[in-house]
């Protein structure tokens, strides 16, 4: 260490940098170059390549048994896209994302296994398309609510079931919300919320989550993805919305002024 006497601030000043130094080296638990730096901070959206949907599936599922739902979902893809592009998917936190479980920190709105697949989603594709009803435009994001609310699941068996071995029940939604989704299997199947068949249930509809989006993604990575979302509350209703309210609600639905 030199002799030079260094006053306060300039101590403080070389102190900070070495330290965003170091940090900025650590980046994603190795040494990450300027542009691989760049690429994390400053693009969006995010480089995709196409993944096999059944290994998505299955890790999905397993990662469920650790994060739960919406972290499952974005960590069976954006760990597979560490390994094959590398950032910004290195540093991507995706346990804080344990927070959809049950609909949102157990709130029981929409279900974490489809809002895991929108954040993800909306990373690769990109900022939203205004319209010329409302600011909703997302692209597969909105084909995959569509798709939970009217799909019996869960869709995909695991290679190794942890419950439900023989057969499992299968019930379609008609909504993309943990309360409706959820309880609508747990009186089908007669299973309690701490069941291992309902854990398993819920895992499952992760993997069959997973398997989806990343059909649609490699569809939309070779042109060649359609929507399927026809009907807009926001053109059709004034408001924001879906189409099975009154599963929820009775006269106290809010309306849009006409």
């Amino acid at each position: 260490m030199s002799h030079n006497t260094f006053s306060r601030r300039e101590l403080i000043t070389a102190t900070g940098a070495a330290a965003i130094g170091a940090v900025l080296a650590q980046v994603g638990g190795g040494i990450v170059s300027n542009a691989e730096a760049k690429v994390e901070t400053g693009k969006w959206p995010w480089p995709y390549e196409k993944l096999d949907p059944a290994k998505t599936a299955e890790l999905a599922y397993n990662e469920w048994y650790r994060v739960f739902c919406g972290a499952a979902v974005i960590s069976s893809i954006f760990s597979q896209l560490a390994e094959k592009i590398g950032e910004p998917y290195k540093s991507f936190p995706v346990d804080p994302f344990i927070v959809l479980e049950g609909g949102m920190a157990g709130w029981g709105t929409i279900c974490g296994s489809a809002a895991g697949a929108n954040i993800a989603s909306n990373l690769i594709i990109g900022p939203r398309i205004a319209g010329p009803e409302c600011e909703h435009g997302h692209t597969i994001g909105s084909n995959i609510m569509k798709w939970y609310s009217e799909t019996d699941l869960p869709v995909y068996v695991p290679k190794n079931p942890k419950a439900n071995k023989e057969k499992i029940v299968r019930t379609a939604s008609s909504s993309p919300l943990c309360h409706i989704s959820v309880g609508r299997w747990m009186e089908a199947a007669n299973k309690p919320l701490g069941s291992p068949e309902r854990k398993d249930r819920c895992a499952r509809v992760a993997a069959s989550t997973a398997y989806k989006l990343v059909e649609d993604l490699n569809a939309w990575k070779d042109g060649k993805y359609k929507e399927t979302v026809g009907w807009v509350a926001a053109k059709s209703v004034g408001i924001t919305g879906q189409q099975n309210c009154t599963d929820c609600h009775g006269s106290n639905i809010p309306t849009a002024p006409k």
